[in-house]
């Protein structure tokens, strides 16, 4: 086995994704900023969800804008909902793992809040039953999935935003799926701060 080629694919491989998904995803993740700063300037807020590598970059997500992205500014009001390991556990153990984010969802969601629901497959039921909450308390859906979509293309509303990676595996949708988060955060901050020279 040449490691060294097996990893050079890697990179080639991703390469020709990004090319793809510029064309595919543009559009989408500018219509994604406008909904974000539309919601984060009336009060409202960012929830954001997932299961493993999608739990990460929830959380990781919502660290960039609680934090900071790249430059100083006032936090913004966001709750990633996989890391509360209380809250998940209670609710796992007296209801079951699939209302995990659903709950959370309808206890912290408001009209105008916006979920942020990450998926690779596009089928966690967990995720599923978020939006599905989400819609309940008229909020609008951000959805990061691959595969084709899966269960959340077809359970998204025509005001959601589906940011759907043009690839099947999984690492692969994972490494698009950070650039569009830090796609997201930097149009917001562009808003609020200004193109930076």
């Amino acid at each position: 086995m040449d490691m060294t080629s097996r990893i050079s694919g890697h990179f080639r491989d991703s390469i020709a994704l990004l090319e793809q998904s510029i064309l595919a995803l543009s559009e989408p993740t500018a219509a994604g900023v406008d909904l974000l700063f539309s919601a984060l300037m009336n009060d409202g807020k960012i929830l954001a969800c997932g299961n493993g590598g999608s739990a990460a970059d929830a959380q990781h997500f919502i660290a960039e804008l609680v934090g900071r992205f790249e430059r100083d500014r006032l936090p913004l009001a966001g709750v990633a909902l996989n890391t509360d390991t209380s809250i998940m556990t209670a609710i796992a153990n007296d209801y079951s793992y699939d209302q995990i984010f659903e709950r959370q969802v309808t206890a912290l969601g408001r009209p105008g809040d916006v979920l942020v629901a990450i998926s690779t497959s596009g089928n966690s039921e967990n995720v599923l039953r978020s939006i599905d909450a989400a819609h309940e308390r008229e909020m609008r859906v951000i959805a990061l999935t691959g595969k084709g979509g899966g269960r959340i293309g077809t359970r998204l509303g025509p005001e959601d935003i589906h940011l759907c990676v043009p690839h099947d595996r999984t690492m692969r949708i994972q490494e698009v799926h950070i650039l569009l988060l830090h796609a997201l955060c930097d149009g917001v901050d562009a808003y609020l701060l200004g193109d930076p020279a």
